[in-house]
């Protein structure tokens, strides 16, 4: 900024305030604005830049006409962008965008190295197991879930901006991709008949196309979060309450789990998607309950139960052991092992996971021609992902004390998709365990994740293959227990049912909904019955009178007031003057509620007043055109009343009132008809206020509705006065052109106590005076 403010006698904001004046500080001032005084020279630039520098937040940009104080001149005649700022720009969006460019110089290695090491290798164990695990969960490859845990891990660390969040596959995203996978690929599909009778499933050719499929899903995934994220519609998620997310989140982990019981049964099941195909696939399994493969479910039981076990051990011991004790990783080992040395799969028809391949594949792009099928499911996993992903990430920077940039976050879970998509990865999100066993371990930072990934990559390269024996059942068993903390929402019922029963019934709307229309109609239901009960609760805010707490410039509910405070806590309102409120906003979907409301709250029925008033009006009418036709039979026309008009010819009649009357209106306005003069009740108050403080934005239909309170209780004597109005709404309505002579801008106060003195000494004034 090139400012020469400080030797002269310039207004300052807060004292142009007081004078009356409005700067309004500009977003994004230039950066070689001068500012001058008339009659001072320009500030000389030196090699170092203007002599009397001013390290602002902003340079005002305008001026209204003041008579006092000098007038400012802006010249803009020396604005450029030196190639400094452009340098500074670049770095900062640089810094912005590879954030691990701003705290990995810094990156303390004495005190963070061991413990993002020992984190590193924690989480890394528990990816191996989960990312088969959710690969299974998604219908894929095992292999895709290596892929999954190992390059969105990686890329994480260059573009995220959370220490403590751990990328890779989860549940519930898996599960949305699993229900896509059997709708538009299902086995169906790829029935090939073996000796020209028994048709069997060519495993090969299916899941090629799904991981084809998937790849494609995750790369529209990744370039809708990357594109909100550039657009700065991080805000997006806000849509998204917490009710509304550990309901579906809940909703979703009853799917997980009904998925997956065909492999702890060891059944084989169609697939199903759609509106109840939930229920569909309970019912087809329990019809296929007697066909259960013992050896499978005792496979699976034992798994539980020692998983479950080691887990709470790890729980209540958590401060004592110096890291998990890794049983998943242990299970999975074991179960290998012995299946690989009794033969299971030969022996007790328990399924195995099959081929592992080793190594990396190059990147493949995706088939463009599925966009049209899968993009509203793929906008619906971007949002949900996202959603969990600056949930935990903010859990965490607010108890270590950081701040995660949303937009940032945004794009940097796109990139890991978008990327990942072209190697065979399936959409990520963050996983509520492993960020705990990150941040528990040790972890201050995502070089946890890099070594966390380098565990992932050594596993695809060297040691994946020898998992080929691995149960299937064992798989069902690691998602099942790992639903344990998602099933804990349940309790959410009953803390919901005594804090917010709206936010109970949008969590209880949100799992049926997803329950019994699948995951993705499900999601669209319940966010747009999340909105619809926003609107409701704007429709039906709370209205209230507001009365002074005596000796105090304070205004508060009388109602409400008296109902906490008891006998004698009663707050009295203005003599002569109604204070009314209203809890929300004022738009077109509440604005007639508001009106309505108002007259209700005056203790007067506003509009039989304005009627009894018209009827009234029009028979005064109809008497004095009864009274003129009677004064004209009365008139004798004559030669004499072109020399004197204002005299009556006819001596009975006298100086009458009739004549009195009208030689009155010809000469001046008779006075309007007042409620008094006309015989109807006055209102026990003379002006009303309207508190704005809560008014937050108008539309048309609301100004117009205001436009006719100003009105109507104008036609009953009462003036309309508004308090605490924002200057953004204020612009609004001069915009809507609501101003005119009949409603200045004289009607409005800064706040509600500033108008209750100016309609008092309003009041003492006009009673004085008369």
């Amino acid at each position: 900024m090139c400012l020469d403010l400080a030797r002269h006698s310039a207004p300052q904001p807060q004292e142009a305030e007081d004078l009356g004046v409005h700067i309004p500080m500009p977003k994004y001032p230039c950066p070689h604005t001068v500012l001058l005084l008339e009659g001072h020279q320009a500030p000389v630039e030196g090699a170092d830049g203007p002599t009397d520098p001013i390290a602002s937040h902003g340079v005002p940009s305008t001026l209204t006409d003041v008579p006092e104080p000098p007038a400012l001149v802006l010249n803009f005649s020396s604005c450029s962008l030196p190639a400094r700022c452009s340098g500074s720009a670049a770095k900062s969006l640089l810094f912005r965008f590879l954030p691990f460019l701003r705290w990995l110089p810094r990156y303390p290695v004495k005190d963070w190295l061991l413990g993002d090491i020992v984190s590193g290798f924690s989480v890394g164990i528990m990816h191996l197991p989960q990312g088969l695990a959710y690969a299974l969960l998604a219908g894929l490859p095992p292999v895709t879930g290596l892929y999954s845990s190992f390059y969105p891990v990686f890329l994480y660390f260059f573009f995220g901006t959370s220490r403590h969040n751990s990328v890779g596959p989860f549940a519930v995203i898996s599960v949305m991709i699993g229900s896509l996978t059997d709708s538009l690929v299902p086995s169906e599909n790829f029935l090939e008949s073996v000796n020209g009778s028994n048709a069997t499933v060519n495993e090969e050719l299916r899941d090629a196309a799904r991981v084809e499929l998937v790849a494609t899903i995750t790369v529209l995934t990744g370039i809708f979060q990357v594109a909100l994220g550039l657009l700065q519609f991080g805000f997006v998620v806000t849509y998204l309450s917490d009710p509304l997310v550990r309901g579906y989140t809940t909703a979703a982990s009853v799917h997980v789990l009904v998925s997956q019981l065909k492999n702890v049964f060891g059944v084989s099941q169609g697939e199903h998607s759609g509106p109840l195909s939930l229920f569909v696939t309970i019912i087809d399994l329990c019809q296929k309950l007697p066909d259960t493969n013992v050896g499978t479910l005792v496979t699976s039981i034992i798994a539980m139960v020692a998983i479950l076990i080691v887990k709470e051990f790890n729980h209540k011991f958590a401060n004592k052991l110096p890291m998990p004790i890794p049983i998943e990783l242990i299970t999975i080992i074991v179960s290998t092992g012995i299946s690989y040395g009794v033969n299971l799969n030969d022996k007790f028809g328990i399924s195995v996971v099959g081929n592992i391949p080793s190594g990396l594949k190059p990147p493949v792009p995706p088939n463009v021609s599925y966009f049209g099928q899968v993009v509203g499911n793929a906008f619906a996993i971007a949002v949900v992902g996202y959603a969990i992903c600056i949930s935990l990430g903010k859990i965490f920077a607010l108890k270590h004390g950081y701040k995660v940039d949303s937009n940032q976050e945004l794009i940097a879970l796109g990139l890991c998709n978008f990327l990942g998509g072209f190697f065979q990865c399936f959409a990520i999100s963050c996983s509520m365990s492993r960020s705990l066993v990150q941040e528990s371990t040790g972890g201050n930072s995502q070089v946890a994740g890099v070594i966390a990934s380098l565990v992932i990559l050594v596993t695809i390269l060297k040691i994946g293959e020898l998992f080929r024996d691995l149960p299937k059942a064992i798989l069902a068993a690691i998602i099942i227990v790992n639903l344990k903390g998602m099933f804990k929402q349940f309790s959410d019922l009953s803390t919901l049912w005594k804090s917010n029963q709206v936010d109970l019934l949008v969590w209880v709307v949100t799992f049926i909904a997803t329950l019994l229309l699948n995951l993705d109609i499900g999601l669209a239901a319940s966010v747009a019955f999340g909105l619809l009960t926003v609107i409701f609760r704007t429709q039906l805010p709370h209205y209230s009178i507001l009365g002074r707490i005596s000796n105090t410039d304070v205004y508060r509910d009388v109602a409400e007031y008296e109902m906490r405070r008891g006998e004698g806590g009663s707050i009295p309102g203005i003599p002569g003057v109604k204070i009314f409120r209203s809890s929300s906003t004022v738009y077109f979907a509440n604005v007639e509620l508001y009106a309505e409301a108002l007259k209700k709250k005056s203790g007067i029925d506003v509009d039989r007043l304005i009627e009894k008033k018209k009827k009234a009006l029009k028979k005064l009418k109809k008497q004095q055109k009864k009274l003129e036709k009677e004064k004209a039979k009365k008139k004798k026309p004559s030669s004499n009343d072109a020399r004197s008009p204002s005299l009556p010819q006819n001596a009975e009649d006298g100086p009458g009132l009739a004549v009195i009357e009208l030689s009155v209106g010809e000469s001046s306005v008779p006075p309007e008809p007042t409620l008094h003069s006309l015989g109807l009740p006055q209102p026990n108050f003379y002006a009303i206020i309207l508190d704005f403080s809560s008014v937050s934005f108008v539309d048309t239909v609301s100004i117009k509705i205001l436009k006719n309170i100003f009105r109507d209780f104008r036609e009953i004597e009462v003036d309309v006065f508004i308090a605490s109005c924002p200057v953004s709404v204020l612009a609004q309505l001069e915009r809507g052109n609501f101003f005119s002579s009949a409603i200045t801008k004289h009607s409005f106060f800064p706040s509600v106590h500033d108008a209750v003195v100016h309609i008092s000494r309003e009041r003492h004034q006009a009673s004085v005076s008369t």
